[in-house]
């Protein structure tokens, strides 16, 4: 199996139209080779590419920045003098001046395949921008490590953000090549669009569906540590909009919740009771955990650990979008008033609950905090536009 840009590196044709042209490359610490050689690396080696500038996304180009809202600078790369540019800090949509520094961008991002994963607004940004300013845009295709399954409500007219780049649902089901087209036909840019295509992805395939086992896994994100957690941030994702604890500050962030004042085993015994379909294809085990920073840090937390993984993994069954929702609706059962959502600035959001931010509406919070709703009317509310999605992205999939 080989990534968008191992076959950059390996097959010289595909390179020729970037002879004479200022490249720019978009990356992160997962922008790798398969012999684990940084693309900036790899692409720097390579007497016909000329590098000129690269660019850095939400936790920088080395993945340095732990949260949401801590912003990276813009700096010169010491070994090859090139200016690196952030497009989370001082902006997140690519200025004049940092346009002017390449003729093509060669965007080399793992994804989670998760709308609200940064990455793929950053895409879109890069997208209208190079239609702007009459630059190429080159999309080296990676894996979705969750696959092709689709999951979520889409996202309402009028609750675009950076974590909701467009009406797609959560767990959107496509390669960031894929994605690009969509942006392109969605959005009707007129922009110098290639996709240099993966060899061999397989995303139906076990036991890695969707994330090729034999790849080792780097980190896109801080707290983004492993294949389990890919599978599970769909739904722990909502858990930012939350009161509860993502386990940041522990080794398992993003593939646990919990807090201090919940009984995690009557969490997970009114879930089965509430929707046990919707719980298929995991196993959820109740455990302790201490955050070392973020919410509830230095407190014991009761919490309940999703496994997506091993003989428990079922990939057709496996819902975390739904799994989450059911969590929090079962806190709301056993606790009426405990008080569930936060309410901060979220991704430069303002006067918005997060939760709803996320979700792109205000819907999956009003599910939950009506006690008259039940599953039946979350799946009414989200399973056409499941169905429509599918269909929507239908043509512009490409493996």
């Amino acid at each position: 199996m080989k990534n968008g840009i191992d076959r950059l590196i390996a097959e010289p044709d595909l390179r020729k139209p970037l002879v004479g042209k200022r490249v720019a490359l978009m990356a992160h610490p997962a922008s790798v080779t398969v012999d684990l050689t940084h693309s900036l690396d790899a692409l720097a080696a390579l007497p016909e590419i000329r590098l000129s500038s690269a660019f850095g996304p939400q936790h920088g180009l080395r993945g340095d920045k732990q949260d949401n809202m801590m912003e990276s600078p813009d700096f010169t790369d010491p070994a090859l003098g090139i200016p690196v540019f952030s497009l989370y800090g001082e902006v997140r949509r690519p200025t004049a001046q940092m346009m002017d520094s390449f003729d093509v961008i060669l965007f080399d991002l793992q994804d989670l395949g998760t709308r609200i994963y940064t990455f793929v607004t950053t895409l879109l940004y890069v997208l209208e921008e190079s239609a702007k300013h009459g630059k190429s845009v080159w999309v080296l295709d990676r894996p979705n490590p969750v696959g092709r399954p689709v999951e979520g409500l889409t996202l309402r007219k009028g609750w675009e953000s950076f974590v909701g780049a467009g009406p797609m649902p959560m767990r959107h089901g496509m390669t960031l090549g894929e994605l690009g087209h969509w942006f392109i036909a969605h959005y009707d840019l007129n922009v110098d669009y290639h996709v240099v295509t993966m060899e061999g992805w397989q995303p139906d395939t076990t036991p890695g569906f969707g994330w090729p086992v034999e790849r080792i896994w780097v980190n896109p994100s801080p707290n983004a540590p492993n294949v389990n957690m890919a599978r599970a941030y769909p739904g722990t994702v909502m858990l930012e909009g939350a009161t509860l604890s993502e386990g940041r500050g522990t080794t398992r962030p993003l593939e646990l919740f919990g807090a201090p004042d919940i009984d995690a085993r009557a969490v997970i015994a009114e879930m089965r009771l509430l929707a046990p379909e919707w719980l298929a294809g995991c196993a959820l085990r109740d455990c302790w955990f201490e955050p070392t920073f973020h919410k509830h840090v230095g407190q014991q937390c009761h919490g309940v650990h999703i496994h997506a993984e091993g003989d428990f993994y079922d990939h057709a069954a496996f819902r975390p979008w739904r799994l989450q929702a059911l969590a929090f609706k079962a806190i709301k059962r056993l606790y009426p008033d405990y008080d569930l959502w936060r309410d901060f600035p979220y991704e430069y959001e303002f006067g918005k609950l997060p939760i709803d931010v996320i979700n792109g509406s205000p819907l999956l919070r009003e599910w939950v905090d009506d006690p008259s709703t039940t599953p039946a009317d979350l799946d009414a509310l989200t399973i056409p536009d499941e169905q429509a999605w599918e269909a929507e992205r239908r043509p512009h999939l490409l493996y």
